[in-house]
Parts: structure tokens; C-alpha cells; sequence
């Protein structure tokens, strides 16, 4: 199986971007649904973004609808999570998985068996 390996964090005062990467190792992101999920401190993970890469479908949390864009570098084996306009409420570990899916498209939940990685750190403070 497989392995999915986040980077890309970093802290940012509020305004600034950064650029997360999920980097697909031993298996190809070809038809497949990953999602970004993120923890802040004290809090649930929650599901950020997905794309399903066989039917080009993408979706948002709706606390980062317009500012975060989710894509898909065929060569790279990689998906990215563009994230724009941060906000300190931001800040968290942000993890990629495989998602659930319905009707082809992508769902904000993990799939039941596929394990959590190691996460990247984003921090957005003045």
C-alpha cells in the first residue's frame, strides 16, 4: 500500500499564503479522492478540502471556500492545497488522506482504515 507524506508548513502572519504538499509514494493518486483535514490545538479534525482526481472534482470547507485551492500534478504524484489570505484561525496541523467518496466525487471524511501521517505545522500569528 501506498504512502502519503505532507510538508509545506510554516508560519505566515495573517494575509500571507503558503503552498502544502501530499506527496503519493508506492501507488498513484490516478482515480483516487484525497482529502486535506485539519487539527488545531483542543479541537476536532476536520475535513479542509478534496479532489477527486478521476473526475476532476473538488470541494471545500466552507471556512476556507475561496481563499484555499486544492489541485493535482499528474507528474509529481503530488496534491496540493494553495492556501491564500490566512487567517490566524488557520493555524493547524494539516494532514492528507484518502477520502470516502459518493457518485464518483469526494467526501470531507477519511476513509475508515487508512491511517493518519505525521501532518505539517501551518501557523498564522502577527
Amino acid at each position: 500500500q501506498g504512502q502519503l507524506v505532507e510538508s509545506g508548513g510554516g508560519s505566515v502572519q495573517p494575509g500571507g499564503s503558503l503552498r502544502l504538499s501530499c506527496a503519493a509514494s508506492g501507488d498513484t493518486l490516478d482515480h483516487t479522492h484525497i482529502g486535506w483535514f485539519r487539527q488545531a490545538p483542543g479541537k476536532e479534525r476536520l475535513g479542509v478540502s478534496c479532489i477527486s482526481t478521476g473526475a476532476g472534482f473538488a470541494d471545500y470547507a466552507d471556512s476556507v471556500r475561496g481563499r484555499f485551492t486544492i489541485s493535482r500534478d499528474k507528474d509529481e504524484n503530488t496534491v496540493f492545497l494553495q492556501m491564500n489570505s490566512l487567517k490566524p484561525e488557520d493555524t493547524a496541523v494539516y494532514y492528507c488522506v484518502k477520502t470516502r467518496a459518493y457518485a464518483g466525487r469526494c467526501l470531507l471524511f477519511k476513509r475508515d482504515n487508512d491511517p493518519w501521517g505525521q501532518g505539517t505545522q501551518v501557523t498564522v500569528s502577527p
